[in-house]
């Protein structure tokens, strides 16, 4: 069933048969030498036929092997699926049984730093699910390292409730003892586990066995690895979420309700609109927003900003314009990638005289979607620009904190939530505006 037992019978049939090959061809000489047909012809036959019977083995080895390697591949593919959620008592249920067939031991367990998640196989081996970690276990989980063990001091009544071996009863009494291997599994040099194998005699362990719990580990391993770096991102997401929506500029939020208070005596009617307005923006805010969203959503969390502020600074001051691909209305975004954009124009960008002109607009290249906040801002230079995006040899400054915190922000997780390719891309020109354009790789819609 494992490679092990494929090389050894095929080392043991290639040593047979080539005893038999020296043995024929010594026939076959002397047959030669004497002159005796028979012999000759009978050796010839024979050698003929071992090496057929060679290369049919040769070529059976090799589908063996391939079939092994075949079964290796699935195996590691399903325990990933299984491992995404970390170890958990069903994941490590459904790896067990994964594993179990391909070893040579009668069952197989999974551990976390206390108890026994997951136990498949002969129920009469090992402790069943929920029980806490045997001394041995302990052991593994402490220095990290593989180990062997025998059960052989369950006689002398140690784990009464059952460990890494079997209880005995007067219904066992002629049964051996087993004995196993325990494997730690490892994240960030941590031992957050163990897989348990258990065999019903020592004669069972050997190389192959040794090494196939030992490679299991390390897949297991790897994949907790992966997992535990997904789950870390998703914290740092979050985190990066949060961050953001503790930016809320409390100054803006002053001049926000002086605003709505000013019109209650001079429009009521837009001092209402205003105040529904608001409410939204901050719910929208707040609520804390980690799953995705539409893009039309964003866009109009955006829009709910720019209402508040013209009516803060006057619609004659900024005006906004909007091109949007309607195809992309429903794409998928991280929440706060566009709004941080247009309130940096807001606040940076304006003149202390004249209107500002911001334009987003939304469009499709090649597989890729651009979204672009373009003003007619004062501008910056272009070492302004670079430090933006946290240029190394550009530290931002106390004057640009803020829109640069942002802007990072909004790259850094774009980069995460799209992939290879994604980003933001700042082009600006003294006197004349910026542009930030973000390049969200591999989501325009197809058409139909």
């Amino acid at each position: 069933m494992t490679g092990g037992r494929f090389g050894r019978d095929f080392g043991g049939l290639h040593a047979l048969l080539g005893t038999w090959v020296i043995l024929l061809l010594l026939l076959l000489s002397w047959g030669i030498i004497r002159g005796n047909l028979l012999a000759t012809v009978i050796s010839g036959v024979c050698i003929a036929l071992v090496i057929t019977v060679a290369s049919s083995s040769l070529l059976s080895f090799d589908d063996q092997r391939s079939r092994a390697t075949e079964r290796t591949l699935r195996v590691a593919s399903a325990t990933q699926y299984h491992m995404r959620a970390g170890l958990t008592a069903e994941g490590c249920r459904a790896v067990c049984q994964l594993l179990l067939p391909e070893t040579e031991a009668v069952a197989i367990a999974m551990t976390d730093t206390r108890t026994t998640l997951a136990y498949v196989g002969e129920g009469s081996y090992g402790a069943g699910e929920g029980s806490p970690n045997s001394s041995a276990t302990d052991e593994v989980l402490e220095n990290g390292r593989i180990q062997t063990y025998s059960s052989l001091n369950e006689r002398q009544g140690r784990h009464d409730a059952g460990g890494d071996g079997a209880r005995r009863d007067s219904s066992e009494s002629s049964r051996t003892y087993p004995v196993g291997i325990i494997v730690p599994l490892t994240v960030s040099d941590r031992t957050v586990g163990t897989v348990k194998l258990y065999y019903r005699r020592g004669g069972d362990i050997n190389r192959t066995q040794m090494a196939i719990a030992r490679g299991f580990a390390e897949l297991l391993s790897s994949q907790l690895s992966v997992s535990e770096l997904d789950r870390q991102a998703e914290l740092t997401a979050r985190a990066e979420v949060k961050a953001l929506q503790a930016q809320i500029n409390p100054h803006f939020l002053f001049n926000a309700l002086n605003t709505i208070a000013a019109f209650t005596r001079t429009d009521p009617t837009r001092a209402r609109d205003l105040l529904r307005e608001f409410s939204v923006f901050y719910r929208r805010t707040l609520e804390g927003t980690e799953a995705p969203i539409a893009l039309s959503a964003e866009l109009e969390q955006t829009k709910r900003y720019l209402t508040i502020e013209q009516a803060r600074f006057g619609s004659d001051r900024i005006m906004l314009t909007e091109d949007v691909n309607p195809d992309c209305g429903e794409i998928k975004v991280p929440s706060f990638i566009v709004q941080p954009l247009v309130e940096n124009a807001v606040r940076h960008a304006m003149r202390e005289e004249g209107t500002l002109h911001i334009d987003v607009q939304v469009a499709t290249d090649g597989p890729d979607v651009l979204v672009a906040v373009a003003d007619d801002g004062v501008g910056m230079d272009e070492r302004d620009a670079t430090r933006l995006l946290g240029d190394e040899d550009h530290a931002p400054s106390s004057s640009d904190k803020g829109t640069g915190i942002a802007l990072r922000n909004v790259a850094e997780r774009i980069e995460r939530f799209y992939g290879e390719g994604s980003g933001v891309e700042v082009m600006s020109k003294v006197g004349s505006g910026t542009c930030v354009t973000l390049r969200l790789v591999g989501v325009a819609p197809r058409r139909a």
